[in-house]
This record gives structure tokens, C-alpha cells and sequence, in this order.
């Protein structure tokens, strides 16, 4: 119904529902603040912030004004969030003591790429992004810039093993502001950069039109790099909505602002984990984490109380009670890539035990009790672990 508009279906949604999980939770405790900005307002937001006519080719068409307003007004669906998280951070006076504000929003945008730039989840034109606009003073920038790559080694290099490398993208030629201005941003984000000891390369010209920024680019499993996180420094906005924080000597001051998506869009990185991982994701991002698998129909009750169990507990169990044989059963969960399988027979039935099978190990299982089985899926969900614990 629309080239680039990804429909998630259960398993790709409960993905998604992970890693935003994941992610909110992760920024909640480094003191971000949630917020939800409407899909669409009126044009004149996006020609104050800019958008308009530098972005213009990537945003849809404008649409007409709505009852009882006047004919002139047209409203666009928005590419960014941006200017809606400034209007936020501009609804109230601020203090230099209450620097840095951090307004996070998983969000829906919609950008017209050009159709032959469309490429399954990896290029499309309705994204979910992990955005955060960042609001603070410019002595500020530097811990700043130094507590979002902890973030981003925390989520790409500890929980998924990633490798990745930084680039630091300067002024293109279509950009807001002058030179002076880019020289300040584009020397902020370079010291901090040499301050960390970070290694990186200069992508000459590779800067969004408001500001510099540094790119995080990663390697799957077979080498491929792909474009992931961004943090963007932004002193252009800022002065086009004439924000203000009153200072220790009670004058007002223009703030600076970071743009930051760790993720980038969960289509693209979605899309990037399944061929990474090749459908085999680690039980905490698995749709599907246990297949419970009774031997025969006389162990349909008991295998009923495993699964039972394992969701009390927070476990996406699923019960196979198909009219099958077991081994076609166990073909079928290791065909899904199913993290694990427990396998109720008699004589687990009895014991209150599950003989479990874990992906890919071949025909090798372990006999445990059901009690210690659960916790143990409970620790490995809990750290995130990328292969099973032993």
C-alpha cells in the first residue's frame, strides 16, 4: 500500500518492542525525559527551523489546512522531530542549573526518498526513529559528546559485539549559518573527539545543513559496514528560534544543541540485525524464545504447565500441539531458530524436569528442573546475553 512503509508483523514487532524497551530504558536512567510530538503540523515550522527549502526534496507534499482554518495554512508531515522537541524545550523559562534538558521520542517520520534509493528495511520512506535532542550550555559540550559515546559502546559494542568506527562529517556546501559559526561547532566536536583519545576520519562535506557530526559506522558479521548511530552538534537552531537559559549572572543565553539517534532508524537496524545474525537472535531479542515441545498427547497437560511457567516468569513461550512426530517438531523450532526447546515426556512429566535442546547444539540435551531452567532463561534475558549461559 505504499513503497517504503514497512507493516511489522508479530515477530518483526515484538523486535521492535524490545529494542525500544532496550533503549528508553537504558536513557531514562542517564536522565533523559520522554516525550510524543504530533506527525504532522503547520508548514511554517519547518521554514523557521529550515527545512524549508533546504530539505524540501525529502519531505512530502504539503497538505490542506483543516476545518475553520484559514486557506493559506498547509501542514507537512514531519521528516524530524527536532522542531517540535525545541517548541517543547521552549514552553518554559530554563535555568543554567536546569542544563542539560534531554527530550527523547521513539517517533514516526515520513521522508519522499526518491523511489529508486527504496531498498527493503535498509532505505525507506516511513522510519521509527530513537531520537533525542540534547539542550545545554557550550562548556557543556564536551561531556556531553563523551557520555553519548559511552552510549553508543554500551549499546553497539557491549550488547550486540559490534565493531565499529567514528567519522566526523563537516559543513556541505547547502548549510545554515556562517563559517564562523561551523568553524566553532566543527572544532567543539573535533576537541572532544582528541580528548576521548578516539580514532577517527574526516568525512569532508558529510555534515547536515544545520550542523557538523560525528557518524558511527559498524561491521556485521560478514564485514559489510552499514551507517548506524549519529550525534550532531547544532548552534543554527538554537539562534533561529531565539532559545534562551537565564545564567549564573541572571542575563539570558543562547543554549547549543545535540542531535542524537543511537539506533538510527529501527527499520534500517532491524533489517541490518536479521542478516547479522542470520534469523538466529540472542534470546533477549528473540520473537520466539522457547519451544515447548510435548512427546506425545499424554503430556499435553503437563507441557501446558511448563509454558505456563516460563510466561509467568516474562518467557515468549510457545506450546507445539500439533498432531506430529517430535522430530518434525524439532526440525520445525530449529528451522524458526528458535533459542531453545523443552522437550515434556514421561518421565519429565513426572520429575517436574524439561529435557531441553539449545539451537543448533544437534541432537544434544540436558535433562534440568523446570525451576532451574526458568531462572537460568531468566539471567541470560536479564544481562542480554549474546549466547547462552553456562
Amino acid at each position: 500500500m505504499g513503497p517504503g512503509l514497512i507493516f511489522w508483523h508479530p515477530k518483526g514487532a515484538m523486535i521492535q518492542f524490545q529494542l525500544r524497551r532496550f533503549i528508553e530504558d537504558t536513557i531514562l536512567e542517564r536522565g533523559y525525559s520522554l516525550v510524543y510530538t504530533p506527525n504532522i503540523t503547520r508548514e511554517e515550522l519547518f521554514l523557521r527551523s529550515g527545512h524549508l527549502p533546504l530539505y524540501a526534496a525529502n519531505q512530502f507534499p504539503p497538505m490542506a489546512a483543516g476545518e475553520g482554518e484559514a486557506e493559506s495554512v498547509r501542514y507537512r508531515v514531519k521528516p524530524m522531530n527536532c522542531p517540535m522537541h525545541i517548541l517543547i524545550y521552549a514552553a518554559q523559562q530554563r535555568s543554567y542549573r536546569d542544563l542539560p534538558v534531554r527530550l527523547a521520542e521513539i517517533a514516526n517520520l515520513y521522508r519522499n526518498e526518491r523511489s529508486g534509493t527504496l531498498h527493503g528495511m535498509l532505505r525507506v520512506r516511513g522510519l521509527t526513529m530513537d531520537d533525542a535532542h540534547i539542550f545545554l550550555r557550550e562548556d557543556q559540550i564536551e561531556q556531553e559528546i563523551f557520555q553519548l559515546l559511552d552510549l553508543v559502546e554500551l549499546v553497539l559494542g557491549k550488547t550486540f559485539g559490534l565493531s565499529y568506527r567514528l567519522d566526523l562529517a563537516t559543513r556541505p556546501d547547502k548549510k545554515l549559518g556562517t563559517d564562523a559559526t561551523w568553524d566553532q561547532a566543527e572544532r567543539a566536536l573535533e576537541q572532544a573527539l582528541k580528548h576521548r583519545g578516539a580514532t577517527y576520519r574526516v568525512d569532508q562535506g558529510g555534515g547536515a545543513f544545520y550542523g557538523p557530526k560525528i557518524d558511527i559506522k559498524f561491521n556485521d558479521a560478514i564485514g559489510r559496514e552499514w551507517q548506524g548511530a549519529t550525534i550532531q552538534l547544532d548552534f543554527e537552531q538554537p539562534e533561529r528560534f531565539g532559545l534562551e537559559y537565564t545564567g549564573e549572572d541572571n542575563r539570558p543565553h543562547r543554549p547549543v544543541m545535540i542531535h542524537r539517534a543511537i539506533f538510527g532508524t529501527l527499520e534500517r537496524f532491524v533489517g541490518f540485525l536479521i542478516e547479522h545474525f542470520a534469523g538466529a537472535f540472542p534470546l533477549w531479542l528473540a520473537p520466539e524464545q522457547v519451544r515447548v515441545l510435548p512427546i506425545s498427547d499424554d503430556q499435553l497437560p503437563a507441557a501446558r504447565e511448563v509454558q505456563s511457567k516460563l510466561r509467568a516468569a516474562g518467557l515468549r513461550a510457545h506450546l507445539d500441539e500439533r498432531n506430529e512426530t517430535l522430530n518434525y517438531k524439532i526440525r520445525d523450532a530449529e528451522t524458526h531458530k528458535v533459542p531453545y526447546m523443552a522437550v515434556v515426556g514421561q518421565r519429565e512429566a513426572e520429575a517436574g524436569t524439561v529435557a531441553v535442546r539449545v539451537r543448533g547444539s544437534g541432537k544434544k540435551q540436558e535433562v534440568v528442573p523446570l525451576e532451574e531452567f526458568v531462572k537460568r532463561l531468566q539471567a541470560e534475558n536479564r544481562t542480554r546475553a549474546l549466547s547462552p549461559l553456562t
